[in-house]
């Protein structure tokens, strides 16, 4: 399987078969995005030089004002769309098959761990990874150690809480704090 029918196949929520074409394919990217990760992690790079490798890691430009203190790993790296002035802090990570799109203007605290997949439930299809994308909107602050897994969009303006684990839909100018995260109260202007 090509590496554009995978990123289709992963963009329409299809289940990935375990040892399947498709699964090696994935493999294989994930190669590729260990190296590039491995290169960014590697000692003292300055800031322009991050976001190249960066832009080579999701295969898209990345814009100037995107800053991004490593270490950071993405286990594809070729799913994830970034907007303007984004801060990702050190230690985060991004398991990007099914799909992360970050806004503008967002702040990713340190270690956040984003999820895209999720394995099939039944013991004899637990190989299987059904994608399901995660979108962040503008403006979103993601505090130290918060986890976002599979399926969930937080809206615009909205803070999630250090340590939460984010199992569901947050909605715009919210705060949610807890495991699972739960909305606490409204952000008023």
């Amino acid at each position: 399987m090509s590496f554009i029918e995978l990123l289709t196949a992963l963009n329409a929520g299809e289940t990935i078969t375990g040892g399947s074409p498709a699964h090696a394919t994935m493999i294989e990217t994930s190669q590729e995005a260990l190296r590039i990760a491995g290169e960014l992690n590697t000692g003292y790079h300055e800031p322009a030089e991050v976001r190249e490798l960066l832009a080579q890691l999701i295969a898209r430009p990345v814009d100037e004002s995107v800053t991004l203190f490593h270490p950071f790993t993405a286990d594809f790296g070729k799913n994830i769309s970034l907007g303007k002035r984004i801060f990702i802090n050190s230690g985060c990570r991004f398991q990007d098959q099914g799909g992360i799109a970050i806004g503008d203007d967002c702040l990713i605290g340190h270690n956040a761990v984003i999820a895209t997949l999720q394995h099939d439930i039944h013991p004899a299809r637990r190989g299987d990874l059904i994608p399901s994308p995660v979108v962040i909107g503008r403006n979103v602050w993601l505090g130290a150690n918060v986890t976002v897994l599979p399926g969930v969009t937080i809206g615009d303006d909205a803070v999630i809480g250090a340590g939460s684990v984010v199992t569901k839909d947050i909605p715009a100018a919210s705060i949610a704090v807890g495991s699972p995260a739960r909305v606490v109260r409204m952000i008023s202007e």
